[in-house]
This record gives structure tokens, sequence and C-alpha cells, in this order.
């Protein structure tokens, strides 16, 4: 069957996380002068808490952690990296942090020209995150984006997260859509690729971070452009 329904992830795929976090903890950490109070530089700052925040999502993912102790530990765990320890603090960074990044709607390259590209190609696209579903509808409102999504699914929406099959179930329920003419395009090899694979879903494998995957037939882009090749 042909393709007609094309499933996004949206963090890092379309909507670029990476960037609008970092902006958004830079602009946190020069309003409250963190250099100057307990002189910590701002990369290594950075550096260390995406190391965390990647592994909490990672543990989230996995049903180890739910959200509050990720939202409670995020930045409490890297300013104790620095030896600060003062919950205060962060959670002072926690709860603006998830106001502030909707200031930031930077998208990765090439996303509004791939979604004019497949729309003009009579695709039907949905948005399917991990995100936390308060967040994940304002990103799409904000960025400009959600004009070209029939469906949003959140994890809150399900109860779970990819790679768990009901979030796919789920989400292909709300689009009135079949496995075989769906595709999933995402950038995490856990959650989206294993994820769709195992619900019996094609994938596009958006490499990201030049993971390099080798696996038998696999569908792979570095940039969003590259979609053209497929669809």
């Amino acid at each position: 069957m042909k393709i007609q329904h094309i499933f996004f992830d949206l963090d890092n795929t379309l909507w670029d996380h990476r960037r609008n976090a970092y902006l958004t903890i830079k602009d946190l950490f020069e309003k409250e002068e963190i250099t100057l109070k307990y002189n910590i530089d701002f990369e290594q700052f950075h550096a260390v808490y995406h190391e965390i925040n990647e592994k909490l999502w990672e543990d989230i993912r996995d049903g180890i952690i739910d959200k509050e102790y990720l939202r409670k530990h995020r930045f409490y765990d890297t300013f104790r990296h620095f030896n600060v320890d003062d919950e205060q603090l962060s959670m002072y960074f926690e709860e603006h942090f998830l106001d502030k990044i909707l200031n930031h709607n930077e998208l990765v390259e090439g996303t509004i020209y791939i979604l004019e590209y497949l729309k003009a190609k009579n695709y039907i696209l949905h948005i399917i995150s991990n995100g936390f579903k308060e967040v994940t509808e304002r990103k799409c409102i904000l960025s400009g984006i959600a004009q070209y999504f029939q469906t949003i699914t959140s994890a809150d929406s399900v109860g779970v997260r990819k790679p768990r099959p009901e979030i796919f179930e789920y989400s292909l329920k709300l689009a009135d859509a079949l496995k075989d003419e769906s595709i999933l395009i995402g950038d995490d090899w856990i959650a989206d690729i294993i994820g769709a694979q195992n619900f019996g879903m094609d994938v596009i494998f958006f490499d990201v971070l030049h993971e390099n995957r080798k696996e038998e037939g696999l569908k792979v882009i570095t940039h969003l452009l590259q979609i053209k090749e497929y669809l």
C-alpha cells in the first residue's frame, strides 16, 4: 500500500529542542548571575545539564522514573555537580525553563520547506511526541507549524511513552490511519525507530547525531530535505 500518513517526532526532529533549551538556560543563567555568584562557567554548566537531562529522559522512556522526578532533579543534580545544593534555586530554574523555553522557537533546518513539500504532495501529517502535552501543543502553535498537522499525540494523553506500542496504536487510531499506509520520522533510535518498527510501522531515521546505525534496508537521513528521496 502507498504511504498516506506521515508521523513526525517533534523535539530535535522538527522543533530544535537542543538549541531552544540552550538559549533558555543561558537567559536564566545570566538573569540570576550564576557565574558571578557561584563562579560557574555557562558552557560547562550547560554540558553537565545536557548529559543529566538526556539520561533522565532515557529513564522516563524506560519507565524507571516519572516526569515529576525529572522535573525535580535535572537542574538540582546539575547544580550539585558544581557543589551548589540549593533546591529553591533548582526549582526556580525548572519552573522558568518550561515557561521561557517557548520564547525560543527555532526549528530544525529545512522544517517549513519539507512540511510544505509533503503537504503539496497530499500526505496527511501528524505529530507523535514523548514531551509534555501542555508544552507540545504550544511549541507547534508558537513555532508556526501547528497548521500542517491533522493530529498531535503527546505521551501524557496516552499514559505511556515511545517506544511502547500503545502510543503508536493510539496515534494511528486518532489519525484514522492504517499501519501499512503510515511512516514515522524521528531522531531517537530507541523511542522512535525501534518503537515504530516493533509496532510494525515503516520508519525514516533522522540521524542528527551521526550515529551511523547499520540495518538492512533502513531509510536514513541527516538533513530534513533528504526526506524527498523517500517520499
